[in-house]
């Protein structure tokens, strides 16, 4: 079990440094920097490449949404899901501590939302409570359909961690200008604990909306695309 919550500690880290990293140092460097498409492109390539590096070892989850998802979907086991979610929200809070040292290393810089997630006042596009919990319900429900249908038996093999790290691209594609993409409870958790704004107010819409989400996800699998004996 330490293997397991290891592999998820380091996972979420990578995802969290890489995926929120490339969007409070890279997105806007010096004036042209990689900007959203590269920060969704990094996310995607976060998970791809940790899943493929540990995912054998604990599934690669990296999200406490996915490992709901998974339990549900009955390719997980309960008793190991809050031992996961502890590890995942761990690992983020520790790779979010050290993109803070980094980035307030440079004069003058601003923490402001710090890669954070919200909606209102705090979405980059101003985007209403309803919209942001309709988008990251409907999108998480998406990713868990891509994540259980890519890694079942009739599925190609060696090719899950590409699928699922290309569906984490579209989906920050479609919604960084909504919530800044969340999808992620651990995510949200480590940063909004950095930020100057009100993120940690809004958080809790970034742990029911996943969770919502990923369950509904492995529900629609389950009852209407699962294949059949």
């Amino acid at each position: 079990m330490s293997k397991k919550l290891g592999a998820e500690f380091f996972g979420t880290f990578w995802l969290v440094f890489g995926g929120c990293g490339s969007a409070v140092l890279a997105a806007g460097f010096p004036h042209l920097g990689i900007g959203f498409v590269g920060v969704a492109l990094a996310f995607g390539l976060t998970v791809l490449t940790m899943a493929y590096a540990v995912g054998g070892i604990s599934g690669g989850h990296f999200n406490p949404a996915v490992s709901l998802g998974l339990a549900v979907a009955g390719r997980f086991n309960w008793a190991e899901l809050v031992p996961y979610w502890i590890a995942q929200v761990l690992g983020g809070i520790v790779a979010a501590a050290v993109l803070y040292i980094i980035a307030t290393g440079q004069p003058g810089f601003e923490v402001g939302g710090f890669a954070t997630n919200g909606y209102g006042d705090l979405s980059p596009g101003h985007y209403s409570l309803l919209s942001a919990a309709v988008i990251e319900i409907v999108l998480t429900a998406g990713f868990l359909i891509v994540i259980i249908g890519a890694t079942s038996k009739t599925a190609p093999a060696g090719f899950g961690p590409l699928a699922i790290g290309l569906a984490l691209t579209l989906i920050h594609l479609v919604s960084i200008p909504v919530t800044n993409t969340s999808v992620n409870p651990a995510r949200s958790t480590a940063v909004a604990l950095f930020a100057q704004t009100d993120a940690l107010g809004q958080l809790w819409l970034f742990w029911l909306a996943p969770l919502v989400g990923g369950a509904l996800g492995a529900l629609i699998w389950k009852v209407l695309i699962e294949p059949r004996e």
